[in-house]
């Protein structure tokens, strides 16, 4: 994990790493996090108090999780233990914990960081919980993925989960002057590459100063974007398809569409595509999508979607993500209801708390003359044999109070369908009156 960035006391030690070189030495110079280090922050709040608490640190590479651990041990004068979750073991947790615990009766505390912590298994996660309870160690654990799936519970009751953002154009640009200052050059781009470099770190701070490493030893003419993207490649956008950028960035898609913005859907559509996400997935989740939020508002859009993604199994890709953008679209702008999803949610309720309470016996075949002697299928009114094709009968069991499941919306053919409901509702009401 990526230590950031300060003016560094000293300037004149070229050799280290250039991340090194701008490490900080307060966190006032940390760049970014202000909703956590600036003056109303809730690190700034703990320090003021002298109560720092055992801390999950979460959020994406690059944005100083490493940094802001080593500078909160400095702060509050703790001895800092770093360990990553990949290269340690049980016998090495065994040896930093009795360290802790010899530095504690020496009247010193310790704050243990530990790296992609969620990489850590079950069991050894509880075995930091005595630690922290007695008070031997300051747990502050960084991840990239969301504690909430990948921690135990015990810990994250232990510990005060803090999000840490994405650096923005503004934080990588002074990142950028500061690398400047150290290397004392100007790096040999245009306005216009310069703003590219930002875009390539996409929100990483080490992965800027990659980028300035590389670049600061050009010669020539200052280039412009086109030439500095000819040079350097575009860092990979950060997606796991099978950890929280996957979740997250298909809540966005069907949010998108839920909220009829085409040009947004086509946006996550596209990041998933080029996150590496499988197409066929992203056909499952818009089916469903026209299930749920668009269902009888427009019957039309299932079968856009099912032909969306039968087009794509018979071309491939990438010429068939072409016909999955097509339902994307499609599914954007047609009108949206979700009264069937309701319905079918309500009705299983209903049927979890009825029991095992029988239909009415007017509607149950008698095959078995046990079974007509039983009434079943006495009483029975063939819907086709009424002038309008309905009977109104009851097809609820007996006693049970008829509900109300399906509420059509006034948005596309569900407008026709709550006429229909309407216009039966009438008739029942009408025949059961009788």
């Amino acid at each position: 994990m990526a230590d950031l960035f300060h003016d560094p006391v000293s300037r004149d030690d070229t050799t280290r790493p250039l991340a090194d070189q701008l490490r900080p030495s307060d966190l006032n110079d940390v760049i970014g996090q202000r909703h956590l280090l600036g003056p109303e922050g809730s690190l700034t709040a703990m320090l003021r108090a002298k109560n720092l608490s055992s801390l999950i640190l979460w959020g994406p590479p690059g944005v100083g999780k490493t940094t802001i651990a080593r500078l909160l041990a400095h702060d509050t004068d703790l001895h800092f233990e770093q360990i990553s979750a990949i290269f340690t073991g049980v016998p090495d947790l065994r040896r930093v914990f009795d360290a802790a615990k010899l530095r504690r009766g020496q009247g010193r505390g310790t704050l243990l960081f530990v790296d992609e912590i969620h990489r850590f298994n079950k069991a050894q996660q509880d075995g930091f919980l005595p630690h922290m309870e007695d008070g031997t160690l300051v747990l502050v654990g960084a991840t990239t993925e969301n504690p909430s799936f990948e921690l135990n519970a015990a810990v994250l009751s232990r510990s005060q989960v803090l999000v840490l953002e994405r650096l923005n154009a503004e934080d990588l640009g002074l990142l950028l002057h500061r690398a400047e200052t150290v290397l004392d050059q100007t790096l040999p781009l245009l306005p216009d590459a310069r703003a590219a470099l930002i875009e390539m770190a996409d929100g990483d701070g080490r992965a800027l100063l990659n980028l300035v490493e590389q670049t600061a030893g050009w010669q020539g003419q200052p280039m412009d974007r086109a030439a500095l993207s000819a040079r350097l490649s575009r860092r990979a956008a950060q997606y796991d398809k099978s950890g929280d950028g996957h979740y997250n960035l298909i809540s966005a898609l069907h949010k998108s569409i839920r909220g009829s913005d085409p040009d947004a859907a086509l946006y996550w559509f596209a990041r998933m595509l080029e996150g590496g996400e499988d197409p066929r997935f992203l056909a499952r989740r818009l089916a469903r999508m026209a299930v749920e939020d668009i269902s009888l508002a427009d019957p039309q859009a299932q079968a856009v979607c099912l032909q969306s993604w039968q087009t794509y199994e018979r071309l491939g890709s990438p010429e068939g993500e072409l016909a999955l953008a097509q339902a994307v679209v499609y599914l954007a702008l047609a009108p949206k209801s979700n009264a069937v999803y309701a319905a079918y949610k309500a009705a299983r309720i209903k049927a979890r708390r009825s029991g095992s309470a029988m239909p009415p016996k007017h509607i149950l075949n008698a095959p078995t003359s046990l079974m007509e002697d039983q009434g079943y299928g006495e009483g029975y009114a063939y819907d086709h044999d009424a002038e309008d094709g309905f009977s109104g009968q009851n097809y609820f069991p007996d006693g049970m109070a008829r509900p109300e499941f399906y509420k059509p919306v006034e948005r596309g053919f569900e407008r026709d369908l709550a006429k229909r409901v309407a216009y039966f509702a009438r008739l029942r009401s009408e025949r059961t009156k009788r």
